[in-house]
């Protein structure tokens, strides 16, 4: 062949044949037929794809034999506890089978090659919504959406709305938006939650269908309701005191399963968090710091609902302030954006400063944003559904008749 390629003869089964022949040596090294034979075993580029797949699990099998073999010597050595070793474990496997095995370190250009083409998306959207959208124009317009990677925390005094808010973004999100979303609920039992979530989606008093005073001629249309909702990718686990470990291995596998995009927890306060902690606020600390890591590895926004101190009551002004965060102070440095819910009118306060009545209205308070501007907007609240909604699609108030619904309603 080499004589073949100084002659500048073009190199196949043929050429090779003749040349050996013509030199003596077909027959020494196995004849026509041992040629043919290798030319057979020779892999052709024509399945190269294929070929680079089974490398590539391969090489996610031998990354799996490594990782399970690190785990089984933490297994005997016993110098953690069981929940966060199996902690560790699924997010070392969860990790493999997402290829994730990457460098930590990566090179400027390959980095700054991925930023435009996330700016190159946010410039399309022309000032649009980028992130999950929270179905809300105002809070979607200062924020762009709910950011990947974000911990969005939510919090106001018992009463005021905070789970109603967090179940409308989450509603808004998986029927409107299709985005498949995770809810950990628990305070509320899942009946519990598709009640409120039924109410708000049909527009009926939760309360009357919670306790079956709903009037007759409404049943027809919460069945045409149940039809819509029930394909919304929403998954709801209400597990009672679920540790953060157990919430953040069932995270993954909905992501994997499910390629979840959003996730909602209600609330902060009633998880347990890692059995080394030696204090609650610790405690408090350490969920909140999960959640930030969970947010980041699956690569979606994740909201956190959460109390407020007592103290807020005791003041003259009752707006929530970022200090007023209950049990920690790592809420506020762990989070992308601090969310406050306030409704004036719980405290006689029957008008803004504006002129504007506070009935039926609640202040969306944007007290951090790490990549965007602060501030408030307003929104329905519509107890009775309770559902947030558009202010503007109640131009004579949220409490009058005179709503403009998105989808006509038969009563």
């Amino acid at each position: 062949m080499l004589e073949l390629y100084t002659r500048n003869v073009e190199i196949d089964v043929i050429t090779v044949r003749e040349e050996l022949r013509r030199t003596g040596h077909l027959e020494n090294i196995g004849g026509s037929a041992y040629l043919n034979e290798l030319v057979s075993s020779v892999v052709s580029s024509a399945n190269v794809e294929a070929h680079a797949q089974i490398v590539a699990e391969k090489y996610m099998l031998r990354s799996l034999i490594t990782t399970m073999s690190q785990n089984v010597q933490k297994c005997y050595d016993n110098r953690e506890d069981a929940f966060g070793l199996i902690d560790e474990v699924e997010r070392d496997i969860f990790r493999v089978s997402e290829a994730r095995l990457k460098k930590a370190v990566v090179p400027l250009q390959q980095a700054l090659v991925k930023t435009m083409e996330v700016l190159e998306r946010i410039h399309g959207s022309k000032g649009g919504v980028t992130g999950v959208p929270t179905g809300f124009t105002d809070l979607d317009s200062m924020t762009g959406g709910l950011q990947k990677s974000d911990l969005i925390i939510i919090a106001a005094r018992p009463s005021v709305g905070k789970t109603a808010f967090a179940l409308s973004i989450a509603r808004n999100a998986a029927v409107k938006f299709g985005v498949p979303t995770a809810v950990y609920s628990l305070e509320m039992s899942q009946q519990q939650l598709l009640i409120r979530l039924l109410a708000a989606e049909a527009r009926v008093d939760a309360h009357a269908l919670r306790t079956g005073t709903l009037p007759e001629e409404k049943w027809a249309y919460i069945s045409t309701r149940i039809h819509k909702l029930a394909p919304a990718p929403i998954f709801i686990d209400d597990t009672p005191a679920l540790s953060v470990l157990e919430l953040r291995a069932r995270s993954r596998r909905l992501k994997s399963e499910h390629d979840i995009g959003l996730i909602m927890v209600d609330y902060l306060q009633l998880m347990q968090g890692p059995a080394r902690a030696e204090s609650r606020e610790r405690e408090i600390s350490m969920i909140s710091r999960s959640l930030k890591v969970l947010a980041k590895e699956l690569d979606i926004p994740v909201i956190a609902l959460s109390q407020l101190r007592r103290s807020v009551e005791e003041r003259n002004d009752k707006r929530p302030i970022l200090s007023d965060l209950r049990e920690s102070g790592a809420l506020e440095q762990d989070a992308d954006v601090v969310i406050f819910i306030h409704r004036p009118e719980l405290y006689g306060i029957e008008s803004y400063p504006d002129g504007e009545s506070t009935q039926g209205v609640a202040e969306v308070m944007i007290s951090k944003q790490r990549n965007g501007p602060t501030g408030d907007i307003r929104l329905a609240f519509v107890k009775q559904y309770a559902r947030f909604e558009d202010l503007s699609k109640y131009p004579t108030g949220p409490s009058g008749a005179a709503a403009e619904p998105d989808e006509k309603v038969p009563f």
